[in-house]
């Protein structure tokens, strides 16, 4: 693979033009695609073998229209106080929303709007009322302007003394991150100059995974209507792009300086890059791939969907990484060097190869030789103890309570559970396949249950063959009391009793979550295992990385269950609301820190590899892999934590609970795993780390990341015969 890789590297360039001319043009292409597609919605969503979705099924054929997933409103109306809501003032004023919501701005987009006087949608007390509107697309398709009468239609309430709050899916939208991702991008483009030294070196990375991300960004877009993939799926895409993008680019512009430090030129210098830390990169996104792929083990077609999405563009930031960039570099000439460099490597000042200081690398590469024990046991231990509150996950998914408490979704909340009981904004439905006679039956056994606040009567269908009930539950959608109580119904039930709604599909999805997620696990570390022995030709140092990942993993779930559950901390994240973990983000992190976790672990080891295969010692090789690989390893860990941390500001406390996720994971396992445990492990096991039995050396294919067999080749190339070799080397 290295031969192969170094062609074409050297190949893309020689051919810069035509190479950057092709990537722009596909570039234009999917641009164009995009721009011409419809836009992409909100997805379909399905939990495929869940009660939940069986229920839903059943509706869609025994009440058609009634499973819809068009979004709805409830615009919640609280009278002043010492005040009823059926005075005739207040209810004046709820009459103009109800009008307003019908022949106003929107209307067309309002499917139905209900009377509150008439639904018997006022407290008992009379102090509250909502106002409920379905909507025929989802809060993702609405347009502004609907969105926008939605808000305002309760400015003349407000206006009169009335407080009015709205809750409900129809004021979704795009998350408000703040100006928290710029700063995280910024400090991205900081980190690179200071580690290049040069503002083109520095701008390269960025550049190439902007062209990657765009590519598949733009593809996504233009498919996303045909292949039902959600407006979602672009924005994971991007993130994990970008986090590749820049990583690989990063890694082969540092390769091709060191090689010119080397005194190659520059043509040989970007061969050897790429068929060098391009094997690195090739296997780095494999594993990413994987980790994307294995999402399909969920069986939730959403999930699947943006796990190959997500896979695509990282396939392209991998080709852009071993054609665009060397192309790219041809381009830059000297300008990727500092300016003290481009002297001294092309003739003038110090001569290149000359005795140079040990750097921050090297050093502590040095000091964990020296003290492997006292470092393991430190990076262990600190990991260990930041995992403790794991143990206390309690996974579900986020609901307006979840707001913060500045929001009108989240005020609305708490009117509906004062004057209605907490339960209300969250009711069961329960779906009964069987005549009038079992839905009587099944309505009078919940009404019996502990938990239970009220029961509707079944509204039957047409047929007479199904109906619907309704159960509001005594506590909160996300408390374990109400979990108690779907399961409760539906233990006492039969298969022609189904417990559906919101809360009841939220239950089951985080369920399936669950169950999912060490089949996940086994899955993705399994292939990553056997694609790890293949690179490096060990068993220990696959088990090594494996097991690391893990324990940085458990430490970032413990830090994310610390602040988001419990409330440690909260108020210095913007926590307003401590409640259970989102239901995906454990299977998320997993699926993107393992990718980016294997990507440092891969182009780090493999300079060590490298240089161990090439005679050094065991203790020299890892003090070699880190001269070279430390600081770019570090810097690649800095600009993803910059990046994700960026989106802790935002308003969403689901978007803020993944960058907080991801940006603590990264840091444990760049800092942590990669930069501590690692060199640690390696020096206690010394040779016996790149052991591996010669009968599975003899079975397993030598793909020659370190590039032995490159070395060996270009050596050949330069004996007496060597010209007719070189030539046939560089024109295949």
């Amino acid at each position: 693979m290295a031969t192969f890789l170094y062609r074409l590297g050297r190949g893309a360039f020689r051919r810069r033009g035509l190479v950057a001319l092709l990537w722009v043009a596909l570039l234009f292409a999917a641009g164009f695609g995009a721009a011409s597609a419809a836009a992409p919605t909100s997805g379909s969503f399905s939990i495929p073998g869940t009660e939940a979705q069986k229920a839903f099924d059943l509706l869609d054929k025994r009440f058609p229209g009634m499973a819809a997933d068009g979004a709805t409103a409830r615009i919640v109306i609280k009278a002043p106080e010492g005040a009823k809501i059926t005075d005739p003032g207040p209810k004046a004023e709820v009459q103009k929303i109800v009008s307003g919501l019908k022949t106003g701005p929107g209307a067309a987009e309002i499917s139905s709007v209900a009377d509150p006087y008439e639904a018997q949608a006022v407290s008992q007390d009379g102090s509250t009322a909502y106002v409920s509107a379905k909507y025929n697309v989802s809060g993702m398709e609405l347009k502004d302007a609907t969105r926008d009468a939605l808000k305002d239609s309760g400015e003349g309430a407000k206006a009169a003394g009335l407080n009015v709050q709205i809750g409900g899916d129809a004021l979704m939208a795009a998350p408000e991150t703040g100006s928290g991702e710029i700063i995280g991008i910024a400090v991205a483009a900081i980190v690179l100059v200071i580690t290049f030294g040069s503002l083109i070196a520095a701008g390269l990375p960025l550049l190439t995974a902007l062209i990657g991300v765009g590519i598949g960004v733009s593809s996504i877009t233009a498919l996303a209507n045909v292949l039902d993939l959600g407006n979602t799926t672009a924005t994971l895409a991007t993130m994990i792009g970008l986090a590749v993008g820049i990583d690989y680019a990063l890694f082969i512009v540092s390769r091709y300086r060191a090689e010119l430090a080397e005194g190659r030129e520059r043509d040989e210098a970007a061969g050897r890059a790429v068929g060098t830390a391009g094997s690195a990169v090739v296997f780095a996104g494999l594993t990413v791939v994987i980790a994307l792929v294995g999402l399909a083990v969920v069986n939730i077609p959403m999930l699947t969907k943006m796990g190959f999405a997500a896979a695509g563009t990282v396939v392209i930031a991998v080709l852009v990484a071993l054609t665009l960039v060397p192309a790219i570099l041809a381009f830059a000439g000297k300008k990727v060097l500092p300016a003290g460099e481009k002297s001294r490597l092309f003739g003038k000042g110090k001569p290149a190869g000359a005795e140079k200081k040990a750097n921050g690398g090297t050093r502590w590469a040095r000091f964990v030789l020296r003290r492997p024990v006292m470092v393991l046991l430190a990076g262990v231990i600190g990991l260990g103890i930041i995992a403790i509150p794991a143990s206390k996950l309690e996974m579900g998914l986020p609901d307006d309570g979840a707001q913060p408490v500045s929001t009108t979704q989240r005020q609305a909340y708490d009117l509906l559970s004062d004057g209605f009981g907490p339960g209300f904004n969250g009711p069961l439905m329960v779906v009964v396949d069987g005549d009038k006679a079992l839905a009587d039956k099944t309505a009078d056994r919940i009404k019996g249950l502990d938990g239970v606040v009220a029961v509707t009567p079944p509204t039957l269908n047409e047929a007479g063959d199904a109906a619907v009930i309704s159960v509001i539950p005594k506590d909160r959608p996300s408390s374990t009391q109400t979990e108690d109580l779907v399961h409760t119904i539906r233990e006492g039930s039969g298969d022609d009793v189904l417990v559906t709604g919101a809360t009841a599909m939220n239950i089951d999805f985080s369920q399936k979550m669950n169950d999912a997620l060490l089949p996940y696990l086994a899955l993705v570390v399994g292939l990553a295992f056997l694609l790890l022995m293949l690179v490096f030709r060990s068993i220990l140092v696959p088990l090594k990385a494996a097991l690391g990942f893990l324990l940085s993993v458990v430490a970032a779930l413990g830090a994310v269950v610390a602040v988001f559950q419990w409330g440690w901390l909260g108020s210095v994240f913007g926590v307003e609301q401590t409640g259970p973990i989102m239901s995906m983000m454990p299977i998320f992190m997993v699926g993107v820190v393992f990718g980016l976790a294997m990507d440092y672990e891969v182009f780090l080891v493999t300079r060590m590899r490298e240089a161990y295969v090439h005679g050094e010692r065991p203790g020299q090789a890892v003090v070699t892999g880190f001269q070279y690989s430390a600081r770019v390893v570090v810097a690649a860990a800095v600009i993803m934590i910059a990046v994700f941390a960026g989106f802790i500001g935002a308003s969403e406390q689901m978007v803020k609970m993944i960058g907080f996720g991801l940006a603590v994971a990264v840091f444990f396992d760049a800092f942590v795993v990669r930069m501590a445990i690692v060199p640690a492990v390696l020096a206690l096991l010394g040779h016996k780390a790149w052991w591996l039995p010669k009968w599975l050396d003899r079975l397993l294919p030598n793909v020659d990341v370190e590039g032995e067999s490159l070395r060996k080749h270009l050596e050949s190339a330069q004996s007496p015969e060597g010209p007719d070799k070189d030539r046939e080397l560089v024109n295949a």
